[in-house]
């Protein structure tokens, strides 16, 4: 993905299994959001394109949404006026198949899956732990139940792959223990989950696998021991210049399924 002559992002590759936590680290600036973006539609790619499960997604958000990817932002982006369940609500559209007119007649079939997507917005605002603030505006949430509720909404689009960017920025360590477990949580749903956070003990406690991205490139990836002690990590957060050679960009290991952004992004 380039922006004029700056390449934000540079042949990267890894995989992300079902059941399993994968952290995306890096210096600020180093492509991470950027390659978020790529993989979920808001961004077209200067070059190649983004599959998922051998499937060539188009640079639509809610078609990559329909096709399994989920994502929440940096930046919380709930509807502030709507209440809690109806956020969630607002996830459940593109595993909806009632039209326009079905909407407008409000006939049996309409009721219908109005009501199954209610239930199941409950289940997942039970899952969270908001279940009883399902009337509140969000707007009125603390900010530890706003990031939550945004997950939630991920949640009911019923993703392979959840997407979390910075899902701890801003909040106490209690909070932070919270998401933790959440995370942990959506893991053992079997969903596959991809994390950009700054905060490195809760990403290393976290992942099963951490992938460092400097400069737009892949650096290294592996276990947390790994990564940890890589001089090359450190060096680049300490600001040390850095020159990728052709075996920094290698994947550490080959895995079934992969997410990329490299050519073919798989």
């Amino acid at each position: 993905m380039r922006f004029g002559g700056l390449t934000a992002v540079r042949s990267v590759d890894f995989t992300v299994n079902a059941g399993e936590i994968v952290g995306l680290i890096g210096p600020n600036g180093a492509g991470k959001t950027t390659f978020f973006n790529c993989l979920t539609g808001l961004y077209v790619p200067t070059e190649g394109t983004v599959s998922y499960q051998g499937t060539v997604l188009p640079p639509k958000p809610h078609l990559v949404t329909k096709a399994g990817i989920a994502r929440t932002f940096q930046n919380i982006r709930l509807f502030a006026n709507m209440t809690v369940l109806e956020n969630v609500l607002v996830g459940r559209h593109t595993r909806t198949k009632e039209g326009l007119w079905s909407a407008l007649l409000r006939g049996p079939g309409f009721k219908r899956a109005e009501k199954a997507s209610e239930e199941r917005a409950m289940e997942l605002l039970e899952f969270i732990g908001l279940a009883h603030k399902r009337d509140h505006l969000a707007r009125n949430l603390p900010y530890g139940e706003q990031r939550k509720l945004e997950i939630a909404r991920a949640l009911a689009s019923e993703p392979g792959l959840l997407l979390l960017d910075e899902p701890t920025a801003g909040m106490n360590p209690q909070e932070t223990r919270a998401t933790e477990e959440l995370v942990f949580a959506i893991r053992d749903k079997g969903i596959a989950v991809l994390v950009i956070e700054h905060d490195m003990r809760f990403i290393f406690n976290l992942c099963d696998r951490v992938a460092v991205l400097v400069q737009g490139e892949k650096l290294v990836e592996g276990t947390s021991d790994v990564v940890q002690a890589d001089e090359r990590v450190v060096a680049a957060y300490l600001g040390e210049p850095f020159e990728p050679t052709p075996e920094d960009t290698q994947p550490a290991a080959e895995a079934e399924s992969t997410t990329s952004t490299k050519g073919e992004a798989q």
